[in-house]
């Protein structure tokens, strides 16, 4: 029997809709905590003219689901968390691309589409992505079996703000009183790719910081959020890549986070590429950063997280 072109494409995008709907898990079913109704406020999505697709307003978070193979997985698994500036989520360029790339070598990998800082929707927009992401953590830490997942094996990476994101995780995983009833919200590493690390005036990324405390935030906050300064002997053991040649985020936000960890004898490994930019992701790379991906790789598998 034949069908029509139309609905057999109809059956297809409904099949394909399916089955990444089953893929999605709300973060707080229940209500997010903290937060405040504004009708006018709403997510929406955008695709720009380099036909990257850019997620605002996030009133609703999530996490996008790329599970590995059965017959690759290695039991690791990686919270992606995408850059933007704490403004826009890239997720596109720097969540599903680099899900399905940690896909082939072994990593279930999680993409966050965390809320971004705004008053308009939280009491105080500093705690709102990092209550995000100690939430994401714990849920797939309960979930570690239903998903095939080692749960010591659980990673958390970022891009640029998303670095950040990821970095304040790392560092700020138990500060809250009622974490500690819980499961741990502790990353086992880090892989931080461009990062923005410090809040300090002279190396910070100033659309990140202002987005997330304000044009003139108090220096609690300023030192509070600046990562490198909040490493302690229990910080996770970490990954990261930068180019020299970064315009947007000075390279001295991976320098200061490496030398913080080197201090208190924590792994970690750094790769400061001649030139790159900011934002390369891991689509059309050129030059000598277009190995970075084979180097994290290598860095994995010598922390014996991949096969």
């Amino acid at each position: 029997m034949k069908y029509p072109v139309f609905l057999v494409l109809f059956f297809i995008s409904l099949t394909h809709s399916t089955t990444a709907q089953n893929k999605i898990i709300k973060l707080w079913p229940d209500g997010v905590p903290g937060s405040v109704s504004d009708p006018s406020y709403f997510e929406k999505t955008e695709v720009g003219s380099d036909n990257i697709k850019r997620i605002f307003r996030v009133t609703d978070p999530e996490l996008i689901v790329f599970p590995a193979s059965k017959e690759n997985a290695s039991g690791a698994a990686v919270l992606i968390c995408p850059g933007g500036g704490y403004k826009i989520l890239a997720i596109d360029h720097e969540g599903y691309s680099i899900a399905r790339w940690l896909n082939k070598i072994g990593i279930t990998a999680f993409v966050l589409k965390y809320r971004l800082p705004s008053d308009l929707i939280m009491k105080d927009k500093k705690t709102g992505p990092l209550a995000d992401a100690k939430r994401a953590i714990r849920m797939i830490r309960d979930q570690a079996e239903k998903w095939n997942i080692d749960p010591d094996k659980i990673g958390v990476m970022g891009f640029s703000a998303g670095g950040h994101l990821a970095s304040s995780l790392s560092t700020h995983y138990n500060d809250s009183e009622q974490d500690k009833k819980q499961l741990s919200a502790r990353p086992d590493f880090s892989l931080l790719i461009y990062p923005v690390i410090s809040m300090e005036d002279s190396i910070t990324h100033l659309g990140s910081r202002t987005n997330l405390l304000g044009e003139k935030p108090a220096r609690k906050d300023v030192v509070f959020f600046s990562n490198d300064q909040q490493v302690t002997k229990d910080t996770p053991p970490a990954f990261l890549v930068h180019a020299a040649d970064d315009k947007v985020v000075p390279v001295q936000n991976s320098i200061n986070y490496f030398m913080a960890l080197n201090k208190f004898h924590i792994p970690a490994e750094i790769h400061i590429y001649e030139k790159g930019g900011h934002g390369f992701g891991i689509k059309n790379l050129k030059g000598t950063v277009a190995n970075w991906p084979e180097d994290c790789e290598h860095w994995l598998r010598s922390h014996q997280l991949i096969k």
